[in-house]
């Protein structure tokens, strides 16, 4: 597989994601470059050896070395860069990112993207409620799922380097989406959820509430620690999957809600079977 060759990998974006990536590649006993926008970002991977090199701006000198691109920037941000900055690419080059949406940029990239470099899409399923490359941690990856997301546009033998990045990461599963089957799943699994605990924190304001919460609560509303730039962008990019998964949770709930208020009993039961049904489906393929 080419992922044993020890290859120069650039990550730009030095977050929580592209620290974990690095992390766990430099583990592995890859060369890891690195371009981030904040220099502390910078300097902090290269003082704790989280990097080999790296800037705080597009250096061609770094840009030029790799054999493997990863980026971790804002979804909006991937296309400019890549125009600006793919005449430093060495040629042959496959890139790949880990953004949580792909309709919206993956047809953009690859529409201005050089004939001979290759962009595969792919979704890491994994994150943390923190921020920033000082709290990234590549154990966040076991038990987690990958996506790798293709277009007619990829080769069969890009589809499977990306498989195997994601294997060598330390994911769990790993799995194939069209962008378009992505985008509805990840409207569904990640931002209704996301949307959820938001509401769940904003809809009281009692201040009093972590003295008298249990389990329920505080797992509902891990995720609602969120960075609001990030999501919001990704929310209007995903709009109409997420409007939809939105649209069919607030139809079950009112329908819940009609079956208290007239105390039906029954239809109130056979919705919690189902619910315990799919939940048994849901463990049984996660065990």
């Amino acid at each position: 597989m080419e992922w044993i060759n020890k290859s120069k990998i650039l990550i730009v974006g030095l977050g929580l994601m592209g620290g974990s990536y690095a992390k766990a590649l430099k583990r592995m006993g890859y060369h890891i470059l690195a371009i981030d926008a904040k220099e502390e970002s910078i300097s902090y991977a290269l003082e704790h050896g989280i990097i080999d090199e790296g800037a705080a701006f597009p250096e061609e000198a770094l840009i030029s070395q790799a054999d493997t691109i990863i980026f971790a920037l804002y979804p909006t941000l991937i296309c400019d860069w890549i125009k600006e900055n793919q005449k430093f690419f060495k040629s042959g080059i496959r890139i790949t990112d880990v953004t949580g949406i792909k309709t919206a940029i993956v047809y953009d990239i690859q529409s201005v993207l050089r004939e001979d470099v290759e962009f595969i899409a792919a979704h890491p399923m994994a994150g943390r409620e923190v921020y920033g490359v000082e709290n990234a941690d590549d154990r966040m990856f076991r038990n987690a799922n990958y996506i790798v997301v293709p277009t007619e546009k990829n080769t069969e033998e890009a589809i499977r380097w990306c498989e195997g990045l994601g294997r060598i990461l330390g994911f769990w599963k790993v799995a194939v989406l069209s962008p378009e089957e992505h985008d509805e799943m990840i409207g569904y699994l990640s931002q209704l959820t996301h949307c959820i605990a938001v509401c769940l924190m904003t809809s009281n304001d009692n201040p009093h509430l972590s003295e008298y919460t249990g389990d329920s609560f505080r797992d509902l509303t891990r995720i609602a620690r969120i960075n609001e730039n990030m999501w919001t962008e990704l929310f209007f990019m995903n709009k109409e999957a997420l409007l939809k998964s939105m649209d069919g949770f607030i139809d079950e709930l009112c329908e819940l809600r009609d079956e208290i208020r007239r105390e039906d009993a029954e239809a109130i039961k056979e919705k919690m079977r189902l619910s315990t049904k799919r939940r048994a489906l849901f463990d049984k393929n996660n065990s």
